[in-house]
């Protein structure tokens, strides 16, 4: 049976509300809309320990922040926290967010010219919550080299934030990396995480970084011998010094392109880091660089977060497709939205509180984006 509440179509299965099979919290939130020019892109959400949920997009060159107090059921009206000259966005570019019991970060990428000829990797800082933001600081400690706009970033659990990046200071595509002890206020010496023997590491997939204890694991998609294979680096002294850097997965992806498409790494309560990606048209998650590969199915643009009650994977179908999910709980994909554009979803660095996904689509002929909160449950079979 189907009815309309306010607008919306809700379809009802022997008296329960249909999304609950879905998996999720509840319905898709519409958090910001808004056409052409105005249009709201990539957005990205942080979770603090106590459960508030922290989300911010770009609409222009212009990055607002909208917070959750209700661990994602709600979202407050969306603000503007600061502007950004030739802020790089769109295909995995835009801002990136962190949250400590301290400060909540922003980092963002972009330059004087924009457009690819120059770029600096900058980092805001909120001390109450959203409300004022200080900055902005240079994370990249050589001009401009971090111009191909490409970035990720993590906090850790005693405060530290970690930002990488695809960095051009020697005129080349390689992983760069710099840790803030002081909730962003400055940032250390850049460290090279990876150098290409071949040159370039592939030149338009977004790196990606988790931390579990003191180690830290930074993601990337390489180029080798023609191939744009994963590669995971790790440090496990804090940062200080990384490990050769170790493919992930038992399949090679002979592709001479870069496929836009970088996939994410997280780490468990236990420090076991699980990564997900894209190899050719297929979804494909490890757990740790040693594990054997598992295929979720089709797609590309996936993402993974961990909580205390499993993990929860996103992906879509295409670059404008369905929104699947899978969880450790659940015992098959679900499917969440259709229409919808890199994907992300996150967790609090404790595990606990509320798994948030959002995301890009269309509705009304309005550019969105949209959140929901993603349940997760361990005593259903995988």
């Amino acid at each position: 049976m189907n009815i309309n509440l306010n607008g919306r179509v809700i379809c009802l299965v022997f008296g329960l509300i249909a999304v609950a099979s879905t998996g999720l919290g509840g319905e898709p939130i519409i958090v910001a809309s808004g056409q052409a020019g105005l249009a709201p892109k990539q957005p990205q959400a942080a979770v603090g320990t106590n459960g508030t949920v922290h989300l911010v997009y770009g609409v222009g060159d212009t990055v607002f922040h909208s917070r959750s107090t209700d661990k994602g059921i709600s979202f407050d009206k969306p603000k503007e926290a600061f502007q950004v000259s030739n802020l790089a966005i769109g295909m995995r570019r835009g801002p990136r967010i962190a949250v400590t019991d301290n400060a909540l970060v922003v980092s963002v990428i972009g330059g004087q010219l924009g457009k690819g000829r120059d770029g600096d990797l900058q980092a805001w800082r909120s001390a109450d919550d959203g409300i004022t933001w200080n900055g902005p600081v240079n994370v990249n400690d050589a001009a401009a080299s971090a111009r191909e706009g490409l970035h990720g970033m993590a906090a850790a659990a005693d405060g530290s934030i970690w930002c990488v990046w695809l960095d051009l200071r020697e005129k080349r595509s390689e992983v760069f990396a710099s840790k803030s002890e002081d909730g962003g206020a400055t940032w250390q010496e850049n460290i090279c995480v990876y150098r290409s023997p071949d040159g370039n590491v592939c030149e338009c997939c977004h790196p990606s970084i988790a931390i579990g204890g003191k180690a830290v694991h930074v993601m990337f998609r390489n180029s080798l011998s023609g191939n744009r294979d994963m590669y995971v680096a790790t440090s496990k002294d804090g940062g200080g010094t990384f490990a050769p850097a170790k493919k992930i997965g038992q399949g090679a992806w002979k592709l001479d392109a870069c496929p836009m498409d970088g996939g994410m790494l997280a780490t468990d309560e236990k420090g076991i880091f699980t990564t997900v990606w894209r190899r050719n048209g297929e979804v494909f998650t490890v757990a740790s660089s040693g594990g054997k590969e598992q295929s979720l199915g089709r797609g590309e643009q996936p993402w993974t977060a961990t909580s205390k009650k499993g993990t929860v994977t996103v992906w879509t179908t295409g670059r404008d497709g369905d929104l699947l999910t899978r969880t450790t709980g659940a015992k098959q994909t679900k499917k969440i939205d259709g229409g919808a554009r890199d994907p992300m979803v996150a967790s609090a660095i404790n595990g606990e509180g509320p798994v948030i996904a959002c995301w890009e689509s269309k509705r009304d002929g309005q550019s969105v984006v949209l959140a929901v909160r993603i349940e997760t449950d361990r005593s259903k079979s995988p």
